[in-house]
């Protein structure tokens, strides 16, 4: 099929056609996407800081904040560990090194007996050779959680989300808030506490790890991709007038 307009002929191939709609759909798609994510990632970024100035807070606290806005808040007080129980959670890449994140339950030091329990991530141990042992973990009796609770805590599950062998540590897929504490006995507030500072584990964690600005470029870099495939189908397609032929 071919179509006569700005004074050039245009020749159209409805696979090839349908084949660059599709593409172009896919690049616009992608680059919409990370323009959500950079939106998502200064909102984040918005709610951390916001959190941060209005001051750390302990369980007591915390539970009081209403679930839908907890998400970046900051945590500051004595915690009693709540042994013998700790889970390493599967799967963690530092450094170009396999190994886990030591996930613990605290209470307040202050709290009663029959009060929420508070799941702290306290950082990342390498993992033994051997996958049918675990590392040894230290955990101190009370320690001071710093640092920031997130509400997102979803991971790939593999298989069996808990390793039950009968001995801590145990080796879990991913946090999973209602089986931890059931078998915590315990209940558990929905959300985990990533600690900042002063812990015996390699801390990583970090809020954001890509940068708004960076899923801009991104979003641009698609945009762009898409522009690209344009401008190369036209000029596949486009055809010189033949002399002596009034258009």
């Amino acid at each position: 099929m071919t179509i006569i307009a700005f004074n050039r002929y245009w020749v159209v191939r409805w696979p090839w056609v349908l084949i660059n709609l599709l593409v172009l759909a896919l690049l616009l798609g992608l680059s919409f996407w990370q323009w959500q994510r950079a939106a998502e990632k200064t909102q984040t970024l918005a709610r951390i800081a916001n959190w941060q100035q209005q001051g750390a807070v302990d369980i007591a606290r915390l539970t009081t904040i209403n679930t839908t806005v907890r998400d970046g808040v900051q945590m500051d007080f004595i915690g009693r560990w709540l042994a013998p129980m700790v889970w390493l959670v599967d799967n963690k890449m530092v450094n170009g090194r396999i190994g886990y994140d030591v996930l613990i339950a605290v209470e307040d030091d202050s709290a009663s007996v029959d009060s929420v329990a508070l799941l702290v991530n306290l950082g990342w141990v390498a993992a033994p050779t051997q996958r049918d042992f675990l590392p040894a973990v230290d955990i101190p009796p009370e320690l001071r959680v710093q640092g920031i609770f997130r509400t997102r805590i979803t991971g790939v599950l593999l298989g069996t989300n808990i390793e039950n062998k009968g001995v801590w540590p145990m080796r879990i897929q991913q946090v999973n808030i209602e089986s931890l504490s059931l078998q915590l006995n315990r209940t558990l507030v929905q959300g985990l506490t990533y600690q900042e500072k002063n812990s015996p584990f390699l801390i990583h964690y970090q809020p954001v790890i890509l940068p708004p600005e960076r899923h801009k470029a991104y979003a641009l870099q698609w945009f762009l991709l898409a522009i690209a495939v344009i401008v190369i189908s036209l000029l596949a397609s486009a055809r010189k007038r033949p002399q002596g032929i009034e258009l």
